[in-house]
C-alpha cells in the first residue's frame, strides 16, 4: 500500500490520538453529504465534536484488474474534511488493508464506523449470496479477523 504524501500527513499527524475513520459511498460529494455523515456517525456513537473523524471512500474499479498495491490519496474536501481515496475491486479487502496499515504505521488500533443499510436483511443476504454484494462493515470485520487472529491487535470496526 502506498500513500501519497498528504494521505501520509494525514495519518501521521492522528498517530498520536484515537485515529477515527468514517466509510463513506461516494455520492455527490457535496458539503451536505459529508456534513451529514459525520453528523449521524457522530450520534450513532457517541462520538464527542472535538473528537478528530477522517473519511475513507473506495471506489470499485475493474473487478477482473487485481493490483498488488493499493494507492491511498488524501484531499481536504470542502475546506474541512479529510478524506482518503482508494480504488480497488473490493471495498472490505481494500479498507481492511488501509486499517492493518494505518495500525502497523502508527501502533495504535484505528476505529473505523459504518452505517447499517436500511431494508430487509433476508433481501440483503439473497443479494449478498446470488450477485457478492452486500454489507460492507460486517465482511470488512471478516477479513481483520482472518489477517489478524490476534484480537488485541485487530482494528475496531463499529456499526451504528
Amino acid at each position: 500500500m502506498t500513500f501519497n504524501p498528504l494521505a501520509e500527513r494525514f495519518i501521521r499527524d492522528t498517530a498520536h490520538r484515537r485515529i477515527r475513520f468514517i466509510a463513506n459511498k461516494p455520492d455527490r460529494r457535496d458539503l451536505a453529504e459529508y456534513r451529514d455523515k459525520q453528523h449521524q456517525i457522530r450520534a450513532d456513537n457517541d462520538i464527542p465534536d472535538e473528537e478528530d473523524v477522517m473519511f475513507v471512500e473506495v471506489t470499485v474499479g475493474d473487478p477482473s484488474e487485481f493490483e498488488s498495491e493499493l494507492r491511498v490519496c488524501g484531499e481536504v474536501v470542502h475546506g474541512r474534511y479529510r478524506v482518503l481515496t482508494m480504488q480497488s475491486a473490493t471495498i472490505a479487502n481494500a479498507l481492511a488493508a488501509l486499517l492493518l496499515s494505518v495500525r502497523d504505521m502508527t501502533g495504535q488500533r484505528p476505529h473505523i464506523y459504518f452505517e447499517w443499510t436500511e431494508g430487509n436483511p433476508l433481501a440483503h443476504f439473497l443479494r449478498f449470496f446470488l450477485f457478492g454484494q452486500g454489507e460492507v462493515a460486517p465482511v470488512t470485520r471478516e477479513v481483520l479477523r482472518e489477517a489478524e487472529p490476534d484480537r488485541s491487535r485487530r482494528p475496531h470496526v463499529h456499526v451504528g
